[in-house]
């Protein structure tokens, strides 16, 4: 079995990506690890260059700015990633710059890789997802925040990453019929120094938004506001060990009295659906498939 890691990065050192973090915490599953630098104008290229590791290659991509659409310049630098990809990898394994997988599921990773790696019915496998904000401390709890997403995915040349590179589809825009893995992806894209989230906040925006619109819409203030949020919750398990030295170094405080938690109508409604009619109304990029199984022809025509 041979297994690939890719990634992209751009101005990663200017907005504090724990690129380097995300990128050791699969290594250890992967045979060959992509990572598609972009232009930047920091040291972002030398960052990616001092991970001693002879199993990292890099690409030099040139990000198109003018690309303003639903963020689809981040699935166009995933796609220059991916497109490097030796044609004689069995599965391959996506993390974004601010992703990091614990410890303590790379066997658990590992053996699924293997169970379905000669499954042609299975597209890729579906991770969880655990959403840091404020501190290392917090963890969103809302349909605002996607609870699972594709990562492993079988490499074939119909697969391509979907929108604003969250997940992927194949084809003639087909969901990927997944597996899900007990295993989770914590996310740490919304825990930055208050001045760095917002600069990265305004970074991020202009892949979707005209800097006029920005303007309009977005605050002034020099940090971000990390309690414009409706539903946090104290984070109770523990850290990979790749971000413990980050962690320590944590240097602005972020605390939540919990008890002014937001939960709106919809968001209610959604829960209550789920939880007692079994009607589940949260946003799924994916089918899960049961193994084996004749493909549900009605289910992947779904947009």
């Amino acid at each position: 079995m041979k297994v690939t890691g890719f990634t992209f990065i751009r101005n990663g050192v200017r907005y504090d990506y724990p690129v380097v973090e995300s990128i050791n915490s699969i290594l250890p599953l992967c045979d060959l690890f992509i990572v598609a630098v972009g232009n930047s104008e920091d040291n972002t290229l030398e960052l990616i260059k001092s991970i001693d590791n002879p199993r990292i290659k890099i690409i030099n991509t040139e990000w198109d700015d003018s690309l303003r659409t639903g963020g689809i310049v981040l699935a166009k630098e995933t796609d220059k990633a991916y497109a490097a990809i030796p044609e004689d990898t069995d599965w391959a394994f996506y993390i974004q710059a601010d992703e990091v997988v614990h410890e303590s599921y790379l066997d658990v990773i590992r053996e699924s890789m293997l169970r379905y790696l000669d499954d042609k019915s299975v597209d890729g496998l579906l991770f969880n997802y655990t959403h840091f904000f404020g501190s290392y401390d917090y963890v969103g709890y809302s349909s605002q925040w996607y609870e699972k997403e594709i990562r492993v995915i079988r490499k074939q040349d119909n697969i391509y990453s979907y929108r604003d590179a969250q997940g992927f589809r194949k084809g003639d825009n087909q969901k990927l019929r997944v597996v899900p893995v007990e295993a989770s992806i914590y996310h740490y894209g919304w825990v930055k120094e208050p001045k760095t989230m917002k600069s990265k906040q305004l970074n991020s925006f202009a892949l979707y938004y005209t800097p006029e619109w920005i303007r309009k819409n977005l605050s002034a203030a020099e940090d971000f506001d990390y309690s414009d949020i409706d539903v946090l919750l104290p984070f109770k398990g523990t850290h990979p060990k790749v971000m413990q030295k980050r962690i320590a170094e944590k240097n602005w405080e972020f605390d939540r009295d919990i008890s002014c938690n937001r939960y709106t109508i919809k968001e209610r409604g959604k829960r209550f659906l789920r939880k007692y009619l079994k009607i589940d109304l949260y946003y799924k990029n994916y089918i899960i498939t049961r193994p084996g199984a004749k493909r549900d022809a009605k289910a992947l025509k779904q947009k």
